[in-house]
């Protein structure tokens, strides 16, 4: 399996998992302080929405590649 095929994979998956969730959240660690033994943390939740044109637009890339990727002139 070539580089373009794996890739081809990825994109098609990514696309597909982009238009099925509509995007996807994650925690992240904005302040800490620790006083003595007490320490306090504020985690935030980020969204981030997939654009349909985006997964639609992996999807098909990702199926041409897997297409035609691996074939040589």
């Amino acid at each position: 399996m070539n580089a373009m095929k794996l890739l081809g994979i990825v994109l098609l998956v990514g696309g597909i998992l982009g238009l099925v969730y509509g995007g996807f959240t994650y925690t992240k660690e904005t302040h800490e302080a620790k006083i003595g033994p007490i320490t306090l943390s504020v985690k935030d939740k980020e969204t981030v929405n997939v654009p349909i044109w985006a997964g639609v637009g992996a999807v098909v890339i990702g199926g041409l590649l897997l297409a035609f990727g691996g074939r040589k002139p």
